[in-house]
């Protein structure tokens, strides 16, 4: 039996031996090597995808970074929350890194270039804090806690349209860094991307017109306030009333007409935003305002290459909104304002300026009142040499309600938080003001350093000398007493190292 077993084993092996002898005498073709190739179409930085006629460049950047006297690296400064409180529960300094990506992919058509991009963020903040109000820390951050990954872009365009979250058509190309590191700008369309389904018409000669729908929900609307709803808590805080914003109805309606040229830039846009309410209380019995239309406008200019030296540029833009605050107040500024000082004034504990931005105000059984603001925010841009470069900047907004409105939210703040000036006194109206200067330096390519000094002013139109009783904010550790209503200020200071590739 072991016998039968070797023979039939050795004549199996033979016939595969015969088998593979016959097959490498046929010829074989040998498969291609596909390697990657420059493309020289789009610019620097492309190459083929292998197998494909698609362009691809990889892109990004990795950022260190510490703000000082914020609780945000991004943020307004100290204008709300603990950092507006300025005790012990607020931070002196806030630490972020971050690992940005980039793709972008094109290809050649008949009917033009198709395009794919998108942008994600890896992005960790340490020391983000939150105050308990009872001695107790609330650090976010172990090894994973503080991490988070942002989709910022993903977009396609083709035939001179763009699908997906990309920079809103009404925004200028710096949208609100004209000059600057520091987010909180107020005074324009801001750069955070929103979904989008938009046309571009390009007429030569740097030349051309956008027409876009854009999602509301995710970055179109500050606040709509039903004032019948509002509590001392909420207006210890600068909040007029109950956020009672409906369920999406319409997106927002943009258009931009832009001259690009090399002496610089031109820019008019447009946007219709519909205030959509929900019910003026807990269920559809009770009713609810009717929708109101509102609408932003803005203006932009760029001036490159100016006299005081090469590459120099002034950036400018001014917008006027109604019913349509976030254009001017855009998504990286604050909308509620709750700054707390010192004070002169022996019958207060501290000082408060309180403040707030809305599209719209409405009482029970009445319709929306829309609230108008305007503002601007520019800068001026210079390069001492290859290395060196500094930036002024600035912006500022006003908030101004109808005299309906100030009814509506007068006769709330004085009856919840008992105003000593009375209702005379009372005037929700303010400007936000923000100065700073930001000097980079870049010792080699594509790796700059900066530090970048703010000052931001709160303006508050109560009567001076005027008094609030607030209540307990065990949050933020402030005791029910009097405050005196005052203008605040506050400064802070962002360090940044950034590597782009």
């Amino acid at each position: 039996m072991n016998m039968a077993k070797s023979l039939l084993l050795g004549s199996a092996a033979g016939l595969i031996a015969l088998g593979g002898a016959r097959a490498a005498d046929l010829p074989v073709k040998a498969k291609a090597v596909e390697y990657v190739k420059i493309c020289s179409l789009y610019g620097a930085g492309f190459y083929y995808i292998p197998g494909t006629d698609t362009c691809i460049r990889l892109g990004g950047y990795l950022r260190a970074e510490t703000a000082f006297n914020t609780n945000g690296v991004y943020a307004s400064g100290r204008v709300n929350g603990v950092g507006g409180a300025n005790n012990r529960l607020s931070n002196y300094y806030t630490w972020r890194s971050r690992q940005d990506l980039t793709f972008d992919t094109r290809t050649a058509t008949e009917y033009g270039v198709v395009r794919t991009f998108s942008q994600m963020d890896f992005t960790w903040t340490g020391g983000s804090y939150s105050g308990t109000g009872a001695g107790g820390t609330a650090y976010a951050g172990d090894f994973l806690a503080g991490g988070s990954l942002s989709v910022m872009y993903a977009f396609i365009q083709f035939a001179g349209f763009t699908f997906g979250r990309a920079q809103s058509q009404f925004s200028a190309p710096w949208s609100n860094y004209p000059g600057n590191n520091f987010d909180g700008l107020p005074g324009g369309g801001g750069w955070e991307p929103v979904n989008q389904f938009a046309y571009t018409a390009d007429f030569g000669q740097g030349i051309s017109a956008s027409f876009s729908a854009e999602d509301q929900v995710s970055r179109g609307t500050t606040n709509i306030w039903n004032v019948s709803s509002a509590t001392a808590a909420g207006l210890a805080t600068g909040a007029y009333g109950a956020n009672d914003i409906g369920g999406s109805r319409a997106p927002d309606l943009v258009a931009m007409l832009r001259v690009d040229q090399a002496w610089g830039l031109f820019q008019a846009s447009v946007a219709a935003h519909d205030n959509h309410a929900a019910y003026y209380g807990a269920t559809e019995l009770t009713g609810h305002p009717g929708d109101k239309w509102g609408w932003a406008g803005q203006l932009a200019l760029s001036v490159k290459n100016i006299p005081t030296g090469a590459g120099d540029t002034i950036n400018v833009q001014g917008v006027y909104t109604k019913g349509a605050s976030r254009y001017n107040f855009q998504p990286y500024a604050s909308t509620a304002f709750a700054m707390y000082g010192g004070t002169g004034l022996a019958s207060a504990y501290q000082s408060v300026g309180l403040a707030g931005v809305s599209d719209s105000v409405f009482v029970t059984d009445a319709g929306q009142e829309l609230t108008t603001t305007y503002g601007f925010n520019g800068a001026y841009n210079h390069n001492w040499d290859p290395h060196w470069s500094t930036s002024l900047y600035g912006g500022w907004g006003a908030v101004r309600y109808n005299n309906t409105a100030k009814g509506y939210m007068c006769g709330a703040f004085v009856a919840s938080l008992a105003l000593s000036s009375g209702i005379g006194g009372c005037n929700p109206d303010f400007n936000y003001a923000v100065v700073g200067t930001i000097t980079r330096w870049t010792p080699v390519k594509n790796l700059t350093f900066s530090a970048d000094l703010t000052y931001t002013v709160l303006d508050q139109k109560y009567a001076a000398g005027s008094t609030v009783v607030l209540p307990v904010q065990a949050g933020i550790a402030k005791p029910g007493a009097t405050y005196e209503l005052k203008d605040q200020n506050t400064l802070s200071l962002l360090l940044r190292a950034q590597r782009t590739w």
